[in-house]
């Protein structure tokens, strides 16, 4: 047991499984790597001391055969290499494919910028703030393209993004929207589209541009009345069940199970597709005002549940977080009261 040691590690509130191998460190979300279908945020004791008995069964963690010195290496390559790795750990798939779409986004960079298989070598900051910080590109999302492009990079220049640095994110309110009926008659009446989106994100809670933008009639029960989004897709990588209201039920057609619910194929729209649409009404409508994006539509959804129930119980469960902290959170940050004059200490005569 000297040569290793075993840990839980946290990141976003999801467990992980840490193994210290001699000087290098494995990183798990689940048990592929030792053939056993257990989730580390379903019970991270059980898969650490799985992991603890396999490793004294004689099971080691594949060595990352990575070639650091591999003079003429490019950093396509090398950001191959390191999606290998990650496969290798049983990275959940949802992850894997953000993985996935960066190493596109920074194949696009190259041949944007004409550095067509860039050596390894000769990547520096310079190289990594041009790809990174781009105007469209919010400071949250800079964040995120820097914390997935740097595991990828960890085993060749493992110091190299983090020298990068970036601007804080400034917490964005999203206006909420008073006039709903009023303002989603007009977007059905530019987009239909566009209307099954934001009537999702009002009436269901659900996040417009991943947890909507994917969902397939499979996800939908036999009668249209819930949605089951797997882990996969939901933000907190937990199964959900959301119920479908009347209003929503009713302008549904089922199509193919398999088939995504807005291009009637196998395929989703693409990752801009909502933003897109969202845009080109923003410039025609009549209705939106300043700072109402399609996440005011999820917003106002959640303070009409909140109002109605009282309960941030229910308001966590149909938002979907991972704890009441992150709804109480929410309800903060939306400037709804938490409490009111009848809560407040009295003074008895």
């Amino acid at each position: 047991m000297k040569h290793w040691k075993l840990t839980i590690g946290n990141q976003d509130s999801k467990p992980f499984i840490n193994l210290y191998y001699k000087t290098k460190r494995f990183r798990y979300w689940n048990g592929k790597a030792i053939n056993l279908n257990l989730s580390s945020k379903s019970n991270p004791e059980l898969l650490k001391s799985a992991f603890e008995l396999k490793l004294l069964e004689g099971w080691r963690p594949k060595d990352k055969n990575v070639k650091v010195n591999e003079k003429n290496l490019t950093v396509v390559e090398a950001l191959n290499k390191g999606f290998e790795i990650k496969v290798a750990q049983g990275c959940s798939k949802r992850y894997l494919k953000d993985l996935a779409r960066l190493i596109q986004l920074w194949e696009k960079f190259e041949r944007k910028k004409q550095f067509k298989n860039l050596l390894l070598k000769n990547l520096n900051t310079d190289h990594i703030k041009s790809f990174i910080i781009r105007r469209k590109w919010s400071p949250k999302t800079q964040r995120n393209i820097k914390s997935s492009l740097a595991p990828l990079l960890t085993d060749f220049k493992p110091k190299l993004v983090s020298q990068v640095k970036l601007q804080k994110p400034i917490s964005k309110l999203h206006k909420p929207i008073i006039e709903i009926a009023n303002l989603l008659n007009e977007i059905r009446q530019n987009s239909k589209n566009l209307y099954s989106c934001c009537i999702l994100t009002y009436g269901c809670l659900l996040r417009p541009h991943r947890e909507i933008r994917e969902l397939s009639w499979g996800d939908f029960t036999s009668d249209l009345s819930y949605i089951k989004l797997s882990g996969e897709i939901n933000k907190s990588g937990r199964n959900r069940i959301v119920p479908v209201p009347s209003y929503i039920k009713e302008k549904l057609e089922r199509g193919e199970s398999n088939h995504n619910i807005f291009t009637d194929s196998i395929k989703a729209p693409n990752p801009d597709y909502f933003k897109t649409l969202w845009s080109r009404f923003k410039r025609v409508s009549r209705l939106i005002q300043q700072d109402q994006t399609l996440y005011s539509f999820r917003h106002s959804g959640a303070i009409d549940i909140f109002k109605r129930t009282g309960s941030i119980t229910k308001l966590q469960k149909a938002m979907g977080h991972s704890s009441i902290n992150v709804s109480l959170t929410y309800l903060r940050g939306l400037e709804i009261p938490e409490l009111t004059e009848e809560d407040m200490p009295v003074i008895k005569d």
